[in-house]
């Protein structure tokens, strides 16, 4: 299968690449500047210069392949509006140029405040209104009924491994620099996460056999509590873990408050009932205590 990748060169995108091409799959990676195309080509996957924002080299790209994965997005949180638009064009140039195929089309959601106070599973359904991106996951799965193999892997809101930027390098960052790792209150919530290769695994098993209109969980850990997540980041900096109060957490913590604040556990059994996905690497503490994540910058 020839496979299209939005995102190809990004942090899941480039673990997803050599996933596909390690199963005998073709890929064709999404470029929207020289060193991206370089990234892409590096990977082993052929490139095709287009963008986000342009929706004819993405119904271009689409048509030239036998399935798409759709994981690129701008995650600007000071434009969600914006992001969450251009991301609805995305998926209905795609969808477009796959409607009447059969083909498949596997697009990158999020669990993040799926359920909020129970754990969220396969089936629900979140607000459209909780947050704009879920508009592309909607179109996404309305997509099966136009002939197009669609599905939807929903991330966990940390997808780890050596290499992170993502929300556990930033709060290791910030515990360096206050010189103590916070959490939350008691630091009960819990917080989903999910091992970057094994998130590739479940998006190469979604292209390959996923049903039309599948909602699936790219979540190994139902939920870490915050505290054993702050203990860990301690132990690797040499630091305490220490209770920040909520009224003191935006200070804290900064933009990243609100989001360690929740707790958003998640399940993954019908995932795993649906495909088989089994995760085997390294669970979110393991992978903090491998030493990678507390590297001096630059190092």
């Amino acid at each position: 299968m020839r496979v299209f990748v939005t995102g190809a060169s990004g942090w899941i995108g480039s673990a997803v690449v050599p996933e596909l091409l390690d199963a005998g799959h073709k890929v064709l990676g999404l470029a929207r500047s020289d060193a991206a195309a370089a990234s892409v080509a590096a990977l082993g996957a052929d490139v095709h210069r287009g963008d986000l924002d342009d929706p004819e080299s993405l119904h271009a790209g689409a048509a030239a392949a036998d399935g798409v994965v759709h994981l690129a997005y701008h995650h600007d949180f000071s434009q969600m509006a914006e992001a969450a638009a251009t991301d609805l064009r995305a998926v209905e140039a795609l969808g477009a140029a796959l409607e009447g195929t059969g083909r498949p089309l596997v697009v990158a959601s999020g669990t993040l405040g799926l359920a909020p106070g129970r754990v969220g599973t396969e089936r629900d359904r979140p607000d459209p209104a909780a947050h704009p991106r879920i508009a592309g996951a909607t179109a996404t799965l309305a997509l099966a009924e136009r002939g197009v193999r669609s599905s939807i892997v929903r991330f966990a809101p940390t997808v780890h491994g050596a290499g992170d930027h993502g929300f556990v390098a930033v709060l290791v960052g910030i515990a360096r620099e206050a010189g103590v790792s916070g959490y939350v209150g008691d630091g009960a919530n819990r917080w989903p996460a999910v091992h970057r290769r094994d998130a590739a695994d479940l998006v190469r098993r979604a292209v390959e056999d996923a049903a039309p209109g599948s909602v699936l969980h790219a979540v190994a850990e139902e939920g870490v509590p915050a505290r054993t997540i702050a203990e860990a980041i301690g132990r690797g900096l040499g630091v305490p873990a220490v209770s920040v109060p909520a009224e003191r957490a935006a200070d804290h913590f900064g933009w990243l408050a609100r989001f360690f604040a929740a707790d958003c556990p998640v399940s993954n059994e019908l995932t795993r009932e649906l495909l088989g996905w089994r995760p085997t690497r390294p669970g979110l503490v393991e992978d903090l205590e491998a030493g990678h994540y507390f590297r001096a910058p630059g190092a």
